[in-house]
Parts: structure tokens; C-alpha cells; sequence
């Protein structure tokens, strides 16, 4: 049995993993107003963070259109796939996983395509998409790869800390006067994802305090922590954080790049970490 994976460009994974897995990867597009990009395509995360620190005002992310993903589960299906799995974006943050399932059924009569929601983001996406691509590659069938990403769903762990409430304050989640005082006391907001969507965590009061509170965090789960990964939105301490959580983790850190997806509403130098459980 030939399984391929595929997953949208909310995951975050490096673009050198994508390749050697196989794995395909849909699209999410990014507005800058008038103007729309095709994310990682037109619109590097470089360029992406530019843009974003120039303007009031935040881009808008839109799901892939059922089509983008009918298109892809077709080319995999004439290169021989016998079934697909595909792990999306939280379904409780985005209308990815509905466009993903509607294509699925478009094509029911060429390819088997199994979709499950990895109730996470950036990362914890990745994590979970990295282990059914390899699972697929060792030769397990659609079903058990389809299991085992759902098991993944419910034991997939993402926390970050925030460096700046700019982009909340922008997209009107938080008050310009909360954000200023947030701001002068250097208070940094942790977050979870917690069954699908992202939530409040705590707030430490420095950027080194947020980085030991998320090593902390890794290092409570002991020898439970499976495929650990570091998310970041361009920053320069990434390197020192990865060295932190050395200690706590014999394996690989897969380390990615935050992007737009994630990015618009996290703001840059937002640094978190994903594993399993």
C-alpha cells in the first residue's frame, strides 16, 4: 500500500523535512488589503514579518479552496497513492479541514483520502504530519496511520510565549492602554492550545523567565516528551532556547519557522514549543 500525507502551510514545517518525507503541503493565502499571496509561495516568512511591522493593521489569512486541495489528491493519486491521510489545521480555527474534507469527497471514486483534524497549530501540526509520513514510509496501511494520527490529536502539546502585544492590540483583541502598560512592565503572555484552540497560559514578567517557564513545562512531562519541536517567529535567541531544552530531551529538536498563519496573530518574536505525549 502506497499512503501519502498531506497537510496545509500552517504546520511550520521546514521546507528540507516537507521534501524528504514526501509530504505535500496546501496553501493557506495571505491579503495584505488589495493584495493577496499564496503563503510560502508568494510570500516568504521574511517578507511576511516586513510587510507586517510596516502596516497599522493586520493581514487577513483564507483557507485553501476545496480545489487546491482536489488538485493535489489527484497528482497523488496518477502517482500511484492507494490512500491519503491528511492532518489540517485546527478545524475550530480555520474552515482548511471542511475545504480538505469536501475535496476528499470529490474524489472518493479515484483515491481514499482520510482527513483528521490535529486540533492544533504551526508545529504541533508539523509534529503529528512527521509521524504519519513516516509511519507511511515503514509500510503501515491507511487505517493505522489515520489512528495514529487522531491518537497524536488528543496527546499533541503546543505552548509559547508571547513577545509583544502589538498584534493583539491591532487586531483589536486587546486595548491599546492594556498593551502600553503590558509593554512598560515587560510582561510576556503564555499560551496553550487547548482542544482546538489557543488559550491563555499564564504571563511571566521577562523574555528569559517566559524561556524557562516553557523548558519548565517540557521538562514537567519527564520522559513523556516525544518529537519535541521549537517554533519561532524570527528570533534571534532561538539558538540559546534550543540549547535549554537540550537537557531535557535526548532526541532531534525539529526547529520551524512561525509563519503568516500563525504569525498574524501571535506577532514576531513569539518562541513556543511542540511534542507529544
Amino acid at each position: 500500500m502506497n499512503v501519502r500525507i498531506v497537510t496545509d502551510s500552517s504546520c511550520d514545517l521546514p521546507e528540507s523535512v516537507v521534501s524528504e518525507l514526501g509530504v505535500r503541503v496546501v496553501p493557506l493565502s495571505i491579503r495584505f488589503g488589495d493584495e493577496e499571496f499564496i503563503d510560502r509561495e508568494q510570500l516568504s516568512t521574511e517578507e511576511f514579518w516586513r510587510r507586517c511591522a510596516a502596516q497599522d493593521t493586520l493581514p487577513e489569512t483564507a483557507a485553501p479552496a476545496p480545489g487546491q486541495f482536489e488538485t493535489v489528491y489527484r497528482e497523488l493519486g496518477d502517482d500511484g497513492a492507494t490512500g491519503i491521510v491528511v492532518i489540517s489545521l485546527s478545524g475550530k480555527l480555520s474552515a482548511t479541514m471542511q475545504s480538505a474534507q469536501l475535496a476528499a469527497r470529490s474524489v472518493s471514486d479515484v483515491v481514499d483520502v482520510r482527513v483528521v483534524d490535529s486540533r492544533s497549530v504551526t508545529l504541533g501540526v508539523g509534529t503529528m504530519v512527521i509521524a504519519a509520513a513516516r509511519s507511511a514510509a515503514e509500510g503501515a496501511t491507511l487505517d493505522e496511520i489515520e489512528q495514529q494520527a487522531t491518537d497524536r490529536a488528543e496527546r499533541t502539546h503546543v505552548f509559547g510565549a508571547l513577545d509583544t502585544l502589538d498584534n493583539l492590540k491591532k487586531g483589536g483583541r486587546i486595548g491599546g492602554a492594556k498593551a502600553l502598560l503590558a509593554t512598560a512592565l515587560s510582561i510576556k503572555p503564555i499560551v496553550e492550545v487547548v482542544d482546538g484552540e489557543v488559550a491563555q497560559a499564564g504571563k511571566q514578567r521577562t523574555r528569559s523567565k517566559a524561556l524557562k517557564f516553557l523548558v519548565d513545562k517540557v521538562a514537567s512531562y519527564g520522559d513523556d516528551v516525544h518529537d519535541l519541536a521549537v517554533l519561532h517567529a524570527a528570533c534571534d535567541d532561538v539558538d540559546e532556547f534550543v540549547a535549554m531544552l537540550q537537557p531535557h530531551y535526548a532526541g532531534e529538536i525539529v526547529i520551524g519557522d512561525i509563519g503568516p498563519v500563525i504569525g498574524t496573530h501571535a506577532g514576531q518574536g513569539t518562541i513556543g514549543v511542540a511534542f507529544s505525549s
